[in-house]
């Protein structure tokens, strides 16, 4: 150790037992800057206490604590000064982008299962746009979730209504180097896509590599559970992670799943991919954001 982080360490060791800065902000200090194992994406807001409103300023601080990617679900919303104000950032940090939504606003809803040629239409136009603001912040992927279940339809016909669809987005996305990642949710059972193997078929079907699973591991520990070895039996297809703990959607280590474990086996697996902070903070505030660092530091200490 350099005679500076030495003292700074003593110095920050010192000030925890007097109590003038706690423990886990101690903790949080010493490893501020380290980069961890897996490339773990934050999202906007996720640490606005320390860093404040500025789209710039949150980068700035997420790249300071050891973050080395961003997830922005919202960016199709954001006007096009701010989609290059967020790619200039990243690329001066050395960041990278990890998903965005791509969002017909209520698209999402009013689903790609129904087969109807305005909803389509709706998907098209929205992945060209996609293709346009994936530039500027030099993006890989983007989130599409079909939509609901449309109860007048088999559900074969339904399946059949999606990858035609997404065929069609498809044609768009893989050109430009795009890949639209589907997500299989819990949010309602009223939703189409909600496992895992329902999705590795339909990413068979489409048979693009611009279309691949996002397995968010909250979701999919609420709809099926066996977390490690249905990612097992779908990676072929797995293009991107998400995180969150269950109950709750928290950061690891607030409810039940053993992301030490899992981390553990996706390094193992050379997973060299983004893995989205895809969850709310456990606790509000300053502290609330340094608790969270500390939990990934904990679920990544996995070497």
């Amino acid at each position: 150790m350099n005679r500076r982080n030495f003292v700074k360490n003593v110095g920050l060791a010192s000030a925890a037992t007097l109590g003038t800065i706690s423990p886990l902000a101690a903790a949080h200090f010493n490893k501020a800057g380290e980069t961890f194992h897996l490339d773990y994406a934050p999202h906007f807001g996720m640490f606005k206490a320390h860093a404040g409103d500025g789209l710039v300023a949150q980068l700035e601080y997420m790249h300071a604590q050891g973050f080395r990617s961003l997830e922005d679900n919202g960016l199709l919303g954001r006007s096009v000064e701010d989609q290059n104000l967020i790619g200039k950032t990243l690329e001066r940090l050395g960041m990278r982008m990890g998903v965005f939504v791509i969002d017909g606003g209520d698209n999402w809803k009013i689903s790609l299962t129904t087969g109807k040629k305005e909803f389509v239409d709706t998907f098209v136009a929205t992945c060209k746009k996609s293709v346009e603001a994936a530039k500027r912040v030099n993006a890989k992927w983007a989130t599409v979730v079909p939509g609901f279940f449309e109860r007048r339809l088999p559900i074969g016909i339904q399946t059949s209504n999606v990858i035609e669809a997404l065929k069609r987005g498809a044609e768009i996305l893989e050109p430009a180097g795009l890949v639209m990642v589907l997500e299989p949710l819990s949010d309602t059972p009223e939703l189409f896509l909600r496992h895992s193997d329902q999705t590795h078929a339909i990413c068979k079907a489409v048979a693009s590599p611009s279309c691949k699973i996002l397995y968010d591991i909250y979701h999919m520990q609420r709809n099926e559970g066996n977390i490690i070895n249905m990612m097992e039996a779908c990676w072929d297809e797995i293009a991107y992670i998400q995180i969150g703990d269950n109950p709750g959607r928290k950061e690891p280590g607030t409810g039940e799943i053993n992301y030490l474990n899992v981390f553990k086996w996706l390094d193992e697996k050379g997973f060299k991919g983004v893995c989205g902070m895809e969850h709310g903070n456990a606790k509000p505030g300053k502290e609330g954001e340094l608790a969270l660092i500390e939990a990934y530091r904990k679920a990544d200490a996995f070497k």
